[in-house]
């Protein structure tokens, strides 16, 4: 799976510059990050324990409150901070098929740019043997404890998440509910007759963004913020995930889709690794419930949208959807691309 350059935290506190600087902020107010502490932060010379990831983990969990949420369904704590003037990003997660087992997978790595090549990532799984203890407390609520620094980590709970009936199809079997780390919520859906999967909008919470058309294809919506592309869906009251802006996925960052958010603590049963096997039955006792490779290679893509530059590239969606030669059986197929949805494509479990 792709490294990803995140905004969820900012250690060394950047994301309490709002109240660093003394302008009161409640829940319903957006907080100000002044840019003043981003430029401290890059001027800054303190030397940090890169090569030594434990140290780092240490440096990481000291400067965490001692109750943090988790959103991103795959169990992500994203964070970032700046070293001798260059920018960090990492995280940590609580990933569903190992927390239990008191394991916990600690990532950083240079944030990525387009303009050099891929920067080199230090993961680590640590647990007891490390003296890392991660307790679960309560359901999606666990303690992870080093060095006398203890953090109780909620993860997202949307256990109650179900799409509107109105909105499936009787080919249609839903998955889970995903939250993305750009704060857009999806259901993952698979279309049993045409053997593809889908990301479908959910909008019962609101949308944190603002769609607008596309022009001459009234049907396409694009977020203004996430670069997120929709298509109405003709027959249901529901919008499809047709593209992510090509830049974002480049960069890896927080806008480069729900690829890597499956709803891995809401997954029923072996009901993800079936569709599946569907799809490419030759995976056939190689990958597991949550669809990860059993010899550690990665984790089954499921990434039917396009990487798209322009509105226009966009047009291909409305186009098949639209057409005369289009039968009903195949409708749904048109919002699926090969560009990425491969059947034997795998992403890394790490991130």
């Amino acid at each position: 799976m792709n490294w990803h350059r995140k905004f969820a935290i900012v250690v060394l506190g950047a994301l309490l510059s709002a109240k660093s600087i003394g302008i009161a902020h409640s829940a319903d107010r957006p907080r100000v990050l002044a840019h003043e502490h981003y430029i401290e932060d890059v001027l800054g010379s303190a030397t940090l324990p890169l090569d030594n990831p434990r140290a780092m983990f240490a440096y990481v969990l000291e400067s965490l409150p001692d109750r943090s949420k988790i959103f991103p369904t795959e169990n992500y704590y994203y964070f970032s901070f700046n070293h001798h003037g260059v920018g960090y990003s990492g995280n940590i997660r609580l990933a569903a098929k190992d927390r239990d087992q008191g394991k916990l997978h600690f990532a950083y790595f240079e944030d990525f740019a387009g303009w050099r090549d891929r920067p080199t990532i230090t993961h680590v799984v640590l647990d007891r043997v490390d003296g890392v203890i991660v307790e679960k407390i309560e359901p999606l609520i666990y303690r992870v404890s080093y060095q006398g620094k203890a953090v109780v980590f909620q993860l997202n709970d949307l256990s109650d998440v179900v799409p509107p009936a109105s909105i499936l199809g009787p080919n249609e079997t839903y998955l889970g509910p995903i939250f993305d780390d750009s704060a857009i919520r999806f259901f993952l859906i698979y279309n049993r007759r045409a053997k593809i999967f889908l990301y479908l909008l959910d909008e019962t919470a609101g949308v944190p963004d603002e769609l607008i058309s596309v022009q001459h294809r009234e049907r396409i919506l694009i977020g203004k913020r996430t670069g997120f592309a929709f298509y109405r869906d003709q027959f249901r009251e529901r919008k499809i995930l047709i593209g992510v802006f090509a830049g974002n996925a480049r960069d890896n960052n927080h806008l480069d889709g729900p690829f890597d958010q499956l709803p891995d603590n809401f997954i029923q049963g072996d009901a993800l690794r079936q569709s599946v096997l569907e799809v490419d039955p030759r995976l056939a006792g190689k990958i597991d419930r949550f669809a990860s490779f059993l010899d550690g290679s990665g984790r089954y893509l499921i990434a039917p949208y396009l990487h798209y530059r322009r509105e226009k590239d966009l047009a291909v969606f409305d186009s098949c959807a639209t057409s005369k030669r289009t039968i009903p059986a195949h409708y749904y197929a048109c919002f699926v691309t090969n560009q990425m949805n491969g059947k034997r494509a795998a992403r890394k479990s790490t991130h």
